[in-house]
């Protein structure tokens, strides 16, 4: 089985020694560095260049820049999508965005994990699990998304937030951890 093989299946493998993975990272890198010395008023190319990085998109979507990601193949956006600036995306394992999904500036989903293990995570060992975003979702600035996070629809996610566990639809979670703190 290869690393990548091993990557899309959630399970340990490679990222910094494998030739297939760090090819990809780094034609996904290039086409970022390309999207973000864009004009910021050239809409048309901006678009055209995020049809090229990302996996799956809907009609209406906004990234501003910069914007980085890893391999850009497993990240799905829904319609009416908006992500301010500073966006980071590490896209190992999928990251799945439903529509009407705003997102305050710099904000990182992390799909990648490490072990806690210093040997194996010494050799370059990673693990990936899917980032899940429902629809109607509002991310304020500098939130940050763990692995393996699943976040209902209709939710407010508030600045600052480190979201490591599942939050459900109708809420609004704050802190860090992130903590449901009401409901809509």
């Amino acid at each position: 089985m290869t690393e990548k093989e091993k990557m899309m299946l959630g399970e340990i493998y490679n990222a910094n020694y494998d030739e297939e993975l760090i090819k990809e990272r780094t034609n996904t890198q290039d086409l970022c560095y390309e999207y973000n010395q864009l004009k910021p008023s050239d809409f048309d190319a901006r678009k055209e260049l995020l049809l090229k990085i990302l996996g799956k998109t809907k009609g209406s979507f906004l990234i501003e820049q910069p914007f980085i990601c890893d391999y850009g193949y497993n990240i799905e956006i829904g319609e009416n999508f908006y992500a301010n600036h500073n966006l980071t995306i590490l896209d190992p394992g999928k990251v799945r965005f439903g529509d009407n999904v705003f997102i305050g500036p710099n904000c990182g989903f992390y799909t990648a994990g490490h072990p806690i293990d210093k040997i194996s995570r010494n050799k370059g060992l990673e693990y990936a699990n899917p980032i899940i975003v429902g629809s109607d979702v509002w991310f304020g600035g500098s939130v940050v998304v763990l692995p393996g996070v699943t976040i209902g629809d209709n939710v407010v996610i508030g600045a600052g937030s480190v979201v490591t566990h599942d939050i459900p639809s109708n809420v609004v979670a704050v802190g860090n951890p992130c903590q449901v703190i009401r409901k809509i």
